[in-house]
């Protein structure tokens, strides 16, 4: 008998059936009392997972607080907003890149500043030497991707905050495949502006996204100086009242409720320390089969504990390489290949939201499997034996701090 459909992509993730069923209920008007108890729902639990992702529940914003923002479009916009609202042209920005995801913050911020990238090959980890030796008492703004969808690397966003604090820099992370599934801490890293996605931990559907706004940054926003439709004190006024400036996407804003509600009643501790668990599993699982991991983590840089990126051996290399994954879908499972240059040279799996260890376990017997058929010498037991033995331990890793 065929197994049910299993999405192991890194976004979209699967979404409970209560969350679906959110985005069924009767159309409301985005200006309706109606729609602004969603909006107050989807903002409170925003920031509880902003404020209190830590492992042991502790609260980390700033004196000043903060305010969560739903946005309508993705976290790209989100990253341009945050980026245009802060700095205009002749200012500088210094943008981190060692992925997709890091590339495509610094191609944003080239367009509203004067940029100096620090930049690495994509999986490997930014020494915070180059990102000190790369800041200037005239930076006005750094970028950084916390986790790196595109590699499977967890950046240093504690090292990075305190050199941008010295600096006296405004720090924008994006934490799209971190926050709601692994430790994010405001004021003890100096972020200012952080940014995530609906379709990733928080386990919501795409086409949303959310922000967080510390109290101490709004008087450096302009918004005026931004796109119309990213213009963040706009938001801020209209997030007063529990509303967007624009036509909201209320089956969505719906969704994203439940979704954080959600969140709220796991607890981000539980949370956290289950993403840690399944990744730790994830890792074991395939390098116990006989698999490298991709990504090159050194120093202050960790491997993701929501992301798991994996280099494909030789028999399933490059052109080979749909042999392999024509295998993965042929037994109902979705996972991801490399993105740009390395397509065809690594496989990702993601362990956000909320899926049971069965699915961790079951992915790594269908990448096994698959790998198998596809005249790769593998040895499936060997990696679900690691990865259930990864599954069965309480020790997380250590934290970013």
């Amino acid at each position: 008998m065929d197994e049910d459909f299993l999405l192991l992509n890194p976004g979209p993730v699967p979404v409970t059936d209560e969350v679906s069923a959110a985005m069924d209920e009767p159309m409301v008007s985005h200006r309706s009392a109606a729609f602004e108890a969603v909006y107050e729902r989807a903002q409170d639990g925003l920031e509880y997972v902003f404020e209190e992702s830590t492992l042991d529940g502790t609260a980390t914003a700033t004196d000043a607080g903060g305010t969560s923002l739903l946005l309508n479009g993705t976290a790209s916009m989100g990253m341009e907003a945050a980026v245009a609202n802060l700095v205009g042209s002749g200012e500088h920005v210094v943008a981190l890149v060692n992925g997709k995801f890091g590339r495509r913050f610094a191609r944003i911020a080239e367009r509203y500043a004067d940029v100096t990238r620090v930049e690495v090959p994509w999986g490997d980890s930014i020494p915070l030497s180059d990102v000190d030796a790369a800041l200037t008492d005239d930076t006005d703004l750094v970028t950084m991707v916390h986790n790196e969808t595109s590699t499977g690397l967890l950046n240093p966003v504690a090292g990075v905050g305190r050199i941008a604090d010295r600096y006296d820099a405004r720090f924008v992370v994006d934490g799209v495949t971190s926050i709601g599934g692994d430790v994010f801490c405001v004021d003890p890293w100096n972020v200012d502006i952080a940014i995530t996605d609906a379709q990733k931990a928080l386990a919501a559907p795409p086409g949303i996204s959310a922000m967080y706004v510390t109290g101490e940054v709004v008087d450096d926003l302009d918004g005026e100086s931004a796109p119309f439709y990213e213009d963040l004190e706009w938001h801020l006024r209209k997030a007063e009242s529990h509303q967007t400036p624009f036509t909201s996407a209320v089956p969505l804003f719906r969704a994203m409720a439940v979704a954080v509600e959600d969140i709220v009643a796991e607890t981000m501790p539980t949370r956290i320390a289950r993403h840690r668990r399944q990744a730790a599993a994830f890792r074991a699982g395939f390098t116990g089969m006989g698999l490298d991991l991709f990504a090159n983590a050194e120093d202050a840089t960790v491997l993701s504990n929501t992301v798991t990126a994996v280099s494909l051996p030789d028999p399933v290399r490059g052109d080979d390489a749909d042999a392999f994954f024509d295998g993965v879908d042929a037994r109902n499972v979705s996972i991801s290949g490399g993105q740009g240059h390395l397509g065809g040279t690594i496989f990702r799996v993601s362990n956000m939201g909320g899926l049971p260890d069965s699915a961790i376990l079951r992915g790594v017997r269908v990448v096994g499997e698959a790998m198998a058929d596809a005249g790769v010498d593998v040895d499936v037991d060997a990696g679900l034996a690691a990865a259930r033995g990864e599954l069965n331990l309480a020790e997380t890793a250590p934290a970013d701090d």
